[in-house]
Order: C-alpha cells, then sequence, then structure tokens
C-alpha cells in the first residue's frame, strides 16, 4: 500500500525526504536510490505527474504544495505531463543495480518512462503474432514435392544421341 512505508523516519522527516526526492526525479529524470525508498517513491511523482496532466489552477497550486522548486512545477506543466497525456499510468521505471558497498543496501534506479510510440508497438506486435501464425500454417500444411528439373537441351540432345545410338546398334 503507497504511503506505508516508514523507511526508519519521523512522518515529518519521510515527507521532507520523500518532496525532495519527487522534486530531484522530476527535475533530472532519474535518480539513484534504495529500492524502498524508490518504490515509496514511484507513487509520489507518479501523483505529480498526474496533476501536471490537467493544468489548472488549482492542481498548479496542489504541486506547489509539495515540489520544492517553482522552476520543476513549470517544467512538470510544461514539458514532462504533456509527454504522458496518452498514458493512464506507469509513467516511472526502477531498474536494480545491485548492492550499496558499504551496508549492501539494495539499490536502484528510478527514472521518468521515455514515451515510445505505441503505434509502432502495436505494429510491432501485429507482425511478430503475423509472422508466427504464417510459420505455423506452413508447419501444418503438407509440402508438395517440387517439380523434377527440366534439363538443359545440350543434356536433352545428348540422352537423344545416346538412344539414337543404340537403336542403330540393334
Amino acid at each position: 500500500m503507497p504511503g506505508s512505508r516508514k523507511l526508519g523516519r519521523a512522518t515529518d522527516h519521510r515527507m521532507h525526504m520523500m518532496r525532495g526526492l519527487t522534486t530531484y526525479l522530476l527535475e533530472n529524470g532519474r535518480i539513484e536510490t534504495t529500492v524502498t525508498r524508490a518504490k515509496e517513491l514511484r507513487s509520489f511523482a507518479e501523483r505529480m505527474i498526474t496533476l501536471g496532466k490537467t493544468p489548472t489552477l488549482t492542481n498548479r497550486r496542489r504541486a506547489l504544495a509539495f515540489i520544492t522548486k517553482e522552476d520543476v512545477v513549470k517544467k512538470l506543466f510544461d514539458e514532462i505531463a504533456p509527454e504522458y497525456a496518452n498514458r493512464t499510468g506507469g509513467y516511472t521505471r526502477i531498474i536494480r543495480t545491485g548492492p550499496r558497498r558499504g551496508d549492501a543496501a539494495e539499490m536502484c534506479i528510478i527514472e521518468l518512462v521515455k514515451d515510445e510510440k505505441p503505434e509502432k508497438k502495436r505494429a510491432a506486435a501485429r507482425s511478430a503474432r503475423g509472422r508466427a501464425a504464417r510459420a505455423k500454417r506452413a508447419a501444418q500444411t503438407p509440402v508438395a514435392e517440387a517439380p523434377a528439373v527440366k534439363e538443359t537441351a545440350a543434356e536433352e540432345a545428348a540422352v537423344e544421341e545416346t538412344v539414337a545410338e543404340e537403336a542403330i546398334e540393334e
């Protein structure tokens, strides 16, 4: 459940940390942090991007109340949120990078997902399905025997001469 991780901190310290991480993520596009912080940060960042998709004064004020830099709010409403206009969620990606040297905390990179063209993905999926279906049909249909290869004119003439010679000898 989002917002239920305590992260070993008091509520006010935890909220300030999440505000700072959200601001930094929206400002830079990716950050490296621990996996548990990233999982908690994901819900805050996605909530801010969802606010930015509807550019009303109320949503701008709500974002300003949480994000600590005004220029990041401007970037959120002008650049980041319009990129995700056709997406209903899943604006962030968590990539695990391994343990941290020193305390072996599981580290990861959390980044904003670049919005790829969904039409290309769909077309690629359709063509892959089509190739698979054609291959399946081809495997099921019986293979016709290949037609005999025609001999060349020179080979035909040689065969006729051999037949003629055999006829003369008889």
